[in-house]
């Protein structure tokens, strides 16, 4: 009885450490300020607070460990509101939160520039240790598709070999 009770105390002690590697999420204006001191490239979840598909993305790709530990170790990971209402400055240049003629909110000077205007949600930006935008990836994504895409950006293979290169070399970290 007392074996079966230190073992099922680990499995759950394994288990619940495993469980709680989430994205450290942080705002844009932190990841700025963190890259400026310690650089390190900048992931960014563009995201409404009415979309279906980013709420999806948050639920199960981001929540997925495996995921979020390489997020962690490899950036910095920025949740962006395309519709936040206030002033950044960034890179010399004033971005503000817009509003509709009927009220209702628009998007954000700066997802317009992060998108190169084409606003679609979910988007992630990557950008490299500089600020300099990398590439703009939109849609959902399952954790099996997203797992690579990270990778080739994170290891910084996109500098040595084309992505389906890549593609054809990557060892999944995620149980099938």
């Amino acid at each position: 009885m007392k074996k079966l009770l230190i073992i099922t105390l680990l499995a759950f002690i394994g288990t619940s450490a495993f469980a709680q590697e989430k994205i450290q999420w942080m705002s844009f204006e932190e990841a700025v300020e963190r890259c400026a001191k310690e650089p390190k490239m900048v992931f960014i979840d563009v995201y409404t607070d009415w979309c279906g598909w980013c709420k999806r993305m948050d639920q199960s790709t981001f929540a997925n460990p495996v995921i979020a530990k390489y997020m962690n170790d490899h950036f910095y990971a920025v949740k962006f509101d395309a519709e936040r209402q206030d002033t950044i400055t960034f890179q010399g240049h004033q971005f503000v939160g817009v509003m509709r003629p009927d009220g209702r909110k628009g998007s954000h000077q700066l997802a317009h520039a992060l998108l190169k205007n084409k606003m679609s949600y979910p988007s992630y930006v990557i950008m490299n240790e500089e600020m300099k935008i990398i590439q703009v990836i939109g849609g959902y994504q399952e954790a099996q598709q997203f797992e690579p895409m990270i990778h080739y950006f994170g290891d910084e293979a996109y500098k040595a070999m084309s992505g389906e290169d890549f593609l054809k070399e990557f060892k999944s970290e995620l149980k099938p």
